[in-house]
């Protein structure tokens, strides 16, 4: 009995459990929408993980090989953007379509040999392609039409009226392109194919209880032949599973914006405008400092975005910073103003510190540096830039030095370009 097998299909079953227990949370939790809500997404993503590590475990006893170090559960977003998470697993199902093991995956369990329990999971593999086909084709059982009116009444079944003239090139009423452009007022189902249409559906919305199916039949299977017949305890959990029963804890309620700001959430709303204005000022300023408003157009992009990214920001994160009361709802606002002010008078600084040119780097590098004694000063040369070269030339007598690359915004170090120069950096130790 292999370690690696015992861990992995002790993981399994704890997946299992915990999507069969997501699976009644939508009606324990009441009548609030919002955790009813989180109960599906919860229960959509933990049925995925299962069937997902379903088909990865299977495949690796298929190969005969060793399980994966770590069930390939989908990641729970961190706390503030949970609710985006949770509407994108709605959207999607949880990625449960996308998960339907395929045609590869049922042909490599049909030259596996045969045994009754590997015949279940080959008919629920079967079972879950079906409700992947009815998936697909069950929106192309609709078509535009235009409905009959009696009294002025239209007949909400679309039993009467007349299918609306397919586009040209698309003879399927039921093509995307049909159900979008054709010219008919109504959406229905074909007539003609009611009957298909409600078999499809039905295979459609079986995915749920035959994505568990098939997770329990390769958990059997697993179980007889990698661990002799015993099952093990649930293992470690992962994934969305953890969260079942924890609906509030794992999407709690977000306050909304008040309908009428009073003066001292204004005050905090003002702050933490002026504090993305500042941030969407630092791509320009830089950019200035850089020598890159030749690319104009990239910095306005990445100014465009901070904003837009500040004020995403700002949205979903400001209800929570004005619900104190009284004075204090203005206390975010006041600290963010300061912060405003300090990133606006500090970013030219710090850009020109690191995007100097020519003339403040030879300053910076050299003339305060080692050659602070020598005639090589500030006050005692004088300077000019000649084709990306700067020449130094010491109001006394000595040796022009020629430094490089000599442009505006470098980040690059002067360096001596010829012989001489580098003699004279010598002898004073630069």
């Amino acid at each position: 009995m292999s370690r690696s097998w015992e861990r992995a299909i002790a993981e399994l079953h704890a997946l299992g459990l915990a999507a069969r227990s997501s699976a009644d949370r939508g009606n324990e939790t009441g009548a609030d929408l919002r955790q009813r809500t989180t109960a599906a997404a919860v229960h959509y993503a933990a049925e995925t993980d299962y069937l997902r590590s379903a088909l990865a475990l299977l495949r690796a006893h298929l190969a005969d090989g060793h399980p994966p170090r770590r069930l390939p559960t989908a990641r729970v977003w961190p706390r503030p953007i949970r609710d985006l998470w949770k509407d994108r697993v709605l959207e999607r199902t949880g990625g449960l379509w996308q998960t339907v093991p395929g045609a590869a995956v049922v042909d490599q369990m049909r030259s596996a040999p045969a045994s009754p329990l590997l015949d279940a999971v080959i008919e629920q593999a079967e079972a879950l392609q079906a409700s992947l086909h009815g998936h697909r084709r069950h929106p192309r059982m609709y078509e535009k039409y235009f409905p009959e009116r009696d009294g002025g009444v239209r007949d909400p079944l679309g039993a009467g009226g007349r299918p609306a003239p397919t586009v040209p090139g698309f003879p399927d009423p039921g093509h995307p392109v049909n159900r979008s452009f054709a010219g008919g007022t109504g959406l229905r189902i074909q007539p003609a194919r009611a009957e298909e249409a409600s078999r499809l559906k039905d295979d459609e919305f079986a995915v749920h209880h035959r994505a568990l199916a098939f997770g329990d039949a390769v958990l059997d299977l697993l179980v007889e032949a990698r661990l002799d017949g015993t099952r093990p305890q649930a293992g470690r959990l992962r994934g969305a599973g953890q969260w079942v029963g924890r609906e509030e804890e794992l999407v709690p309620a977000r306050a909304a914006w008040p309908a009428k700001l009073n003066g001292f959430q204004a005050v905090t709303l003002a702050g933490l405008g002026l504090l993305v204005l500042a941030c969407a000022a630092l791509p320009l300023t830089f950019g200035k400092e850089a020598d890159l408003f030749s690319h104009y157009t990239l910095l306005f992009g990445a100014s465009g975005a901070v904003a837009l990214a500040g004020t995403a920001i700002v949205h979903r994160t400001g209800t929570r910073m004005i619900q104190a009361p009284g004075l204090r709802a203005a206390v975010p606002g006041v600290a963010a103003g300061l912060l405003a002010l300090a990133v606006w008078q500090g970013q030219g600084p710090v850009a020109d510190h690191f995007f100097a040119g020519p003339y403040e780097r030879y300053d910076r590098e050299l003339a305060h540096g080692c050659l602070a004694a020598s005639p090589y000063r500030t006050d005692a040369v004088q300077t000019r830039v000649d084709h990306g070269v700067l020449l130094v030339t010491p109001t006394s007598q000595g040796t022009t030095l020629r430094l490089g690359p000599a442009e505006d915004g470098s980040t690059h170090p002067l360096r001596p370009v010829d012989a001489a120069t580098r003699k004279v950096l010598d002898d004073f130790r630069c």
